[in-house]
């Protein structure tokens, strides 16, 4: 990176990314955007008149590398930038993203709107040639901070943390998915990791309707082989089942993690630390179990914050859990991956790994291009 390069944090230009979303692309000039005119510039004095037309270059191109699927679709409907949409209203905008996530437009709000414009800031600060800044925190290395992922020394392990929809994962052997003690999947349109593992695996056909549903099966599968189809299995019980249309991406298993207890009558669970630390330990044994049966072995893991959604854990409780884990079973040739969707909690995990180590380090993966992002 030049030494003129502009720097920019990622909260400040979500900023003025999301006066774009509200007032719209046909109102640039108006608008105070100085870290995206900056942005498309390599100094200051060289932005110039036609800077409205270079700022809203530049989002297109930071929407153009999300990867595709839903991600990408809702924000090009958020932004105006599809065909047809560059004139009308934020909330006719907002209203046709939520379609694409088959949410309320409340829901959207709230949820996978921050998630989208947050992936667009990081984008915008990667495109301006600095990537996400971010300040290690004492204790913990914190290497190449790349767009969608950060790697990590804690203590003598190497961790990957992706930031993103864990559905973008890719060319990860193993992905973790959160689930309750009856291993029941939520349905597809649900804003869960494993429901949106199940809607990522499920088979299309040309129209995008859902022909096979390849993860919901594989598990009931296995439910029914273990004798679990009609009770719950114990906290901490791991079912592994195949990943569906995710194979295209390089996933080759998915590992279901019994780790949330159903209230009888409520809407709400119970999650203990301890059977977190369970599960993740389970999820390790497993894939040793596992590894010889596939060609290359299976060698990668990701794990997202379990029990830190509808089970109520607070996040550093559940990677203080899962780190227990993680630390005492990671064998030497593992792959440690971890997954989370916004750029303030992948900061907090960073802390608390931190915090817990103590130990600075150098990652091999330091400076590699497209490790494993979505």
């Amino acid at each position: 990176m030049s030494p003129d390069a502009p720097q920019f944090a990622v909260v400040s230009v979500l900023r003025e990314v999301k006066m774009v979303r509200a007032e719209g692309l046909v109102r640039l000039r108006d608008l105070h955007l100085p870290l995206l005119r900056r942005a498309v510039a390599p100094h200051s004095t060289a932005v110039t008149d036609a800077w409205p037309v270079e700022v809203e270059k530049l989002l297109r191109t930071a929407v153009s590398r999300l990867g595709g699927g839903d991600l990408q679709t809702a924000a090009e409907y958020t932004l105006g930038l599809a065909p047809g949409l560059r004139d009308r209203p934020a909330a006719d905008r907002r209203r046709l993203a939520a379609k694409v996530y088959s949410v309320s437009v409340e829901r959207f709000r709230k949820s996978q709107e921050e998630m989208v414009l947050g992936q667009i800031a990081e984008q915008v600060c990667w495109l301006a040639g600095t990537g996400a800044q971010v300040t290690a925190p004492p204790g913990l290395a914190l290497l190449a901070p790349h767009l969608q992922h950060r790697s990590l020394r804690v203590g003598s392990v190497d961790v990957t943390l992706h930031v993103h929809p864990v559905e973008l994962l890719r060319d990860v052997d193993v992905i973790v998915s959160p689930s309750n003690t009856h291993l029941a999947l939520p349905e597809m349109f649900k804003a869960s990791v494993s429901a949106s593992l199940r809607r990522a695996g499920a088979v299309r056909d040309a129209t995008g309707a859902v022909t096979e549903d390849p993860v919901h099966e594989s598990l009931l599968d296995w439910r029914r082989r273990h004798g679990v189809l009609g009770r719950p299995a114990l906290p901490g019980t791991v079912a592994p089942a195949e990943p569906g249309a995710l194979a295209a991406r390089g996933v080759r298993r998915i590992y279901h993690a019994a780790v949330t207890m159903p209230r009888p009558g409520t809407n709400d669970y119970d999650v203990t630390p301890q059977d977190v630390a369970a599960a993740a330990g389970r999820a390790l044994a497993l894939l040793s179990e596992e590894q010889g049966g596939f060609t290359p072995p299976l060698r990668s893991i990701c794990f997202p914050l379990l029990g830190a959604g509808r089970g109520g854990l607070p996040p550093q409780t559940s990677v203080s859990a899962l780190w227990a884990a993680l630390a005492a079973g990671t064998a030497p040739d593992r792959e440690v991956h971890l997954v989370v969707r916004r750029p303030l909690i992948a900061d907090l995990v960073a802390e608390v790994l931190g915090a817990s180590t103590g130990r600075p380090g150098q990652s091999p993966h330091a400076g590699e291009k497209g490790h494993r992002c979505g």
